[in-house]
């Protein structure tokens, strides 16, 4: 999940964004802009600032996310964090992915059993999941051991544990699935890239159907603004362009846009895909 600045895994840089000769805004957005992506490439913390460069960061995490203004992660044992005032705090419990965003703070451990983590606690949430996603406009989204879609309204994320409303299946096979304000994006065993568009609150399987993007990831992320994010299977990062947000009349559109590699290391920019066009309310 991405944060409010655009949700995805990017995390505080403490002392090392601080040293650097930026304005306190600036460090702040260190601190914000997330990339949910890298850090399944690398196993330290990696950051990102206005400079298009990255730093490293003091401690391991093996996977990390931010979204509504929290960021979580878990490390190689599996033991679950909060970054709280710039230090990751460790929590109770044990979990394998962690997602944090306007759904709350979700995860499932090794077992594939689901957890929210609510007033300190977590509390187990029926059904099995191996990557839950909290991203989307208070909805939760995942995707099980097979690889069938399932994902849960506002209404009945918010009354849980008093909600009695079973997940809803989506048709179609992804191993990887995240959700944002108005599509959800997912890829397939064959790193194929999927969209779903009309995604709401009250109805989390959007249009029921999805739509093929040309190209190939092996793992993709949504923003809270919609921003999209993916890491193909060498684990370069891409951002998707063409993704905007019509604030006259609120209108989704997904045009003229291409996956383009993200600055990293060498600074390239490369494209991933041809350009296609077509428009979600």
């Amino acid at each position: 999940m991405l944060s409010n600045c655009s949700r995805g895994t990017l995390v505080s840089c403490n002392d090392q964004c601080a040293a650097s000769s930026r304005t306190n805004e600036q460090t702040n957005m260190c601190t914000c802009i997330c990339i949910t992506l890298i850090i399944l490439t690398f196993s330290h913390v990696i950051c990102h600032d206005w400079s298009i460069m990255y730093n490293t960061c003091i401690g391991n995490l093996k996977q990390i996310d931010a979204g509504s203004g929290s960021v979580v992660g878990v490390n190689n044992l599996n033991e679950a964090f909060v970054l709280i005032d710039n230090v990751f705090t460790k929590i109770s419990g044990s979990l394998k992915h962690f997602s944090v965003g306007p759904a709350g703070q979700l995860g499932v451990n090794t077992a594939n059993n689901i957890f929210k983590f609510q007033s300190g606690n977590f509390i187990q949430f029926p059904g099995l999941l191996k990557q839950v996603d909290a991203g989307g406009d208070q909805i939760i989204a995942g995707v099980n051991m097979h690889d069938d879609i399932f994902c849960l309204n506002m209404d009945a994320n918010n009354k849980w544990p008093s909600s009695t409303t079973p997940w809803v299946n989506i048709n179609g096979k992804l191993k990887y699935y995240s959700c944002g304000p108005y599509s959800c994006w997912g890829v397939n065993s064959n790193d194929n890239i999927y969209i779903i568009r009309d995604v709401s609150n009250n109805v989390c399987s959007g249009s029921g159907s999805f739509v093929n993007i040309p190209g190939l990831l092996s793992m993709i992320e949504v923003a809270t603004d919609g921003s999209v994010f993916g890491v193909n299977s060498q684990g370069n990062l891409y951002q998707r362009t063409g993704v905007t947000l019509s604030k006259a009349n609120n209108i989704f559109k997904f045009q003229s846009g291409s996956f383009i590699q993200f600055p990293g290391e060498e600074l390239q920019r490369a494209k991933l895909r041809k350009k296609d066009k077509f428009t979600q309310s």
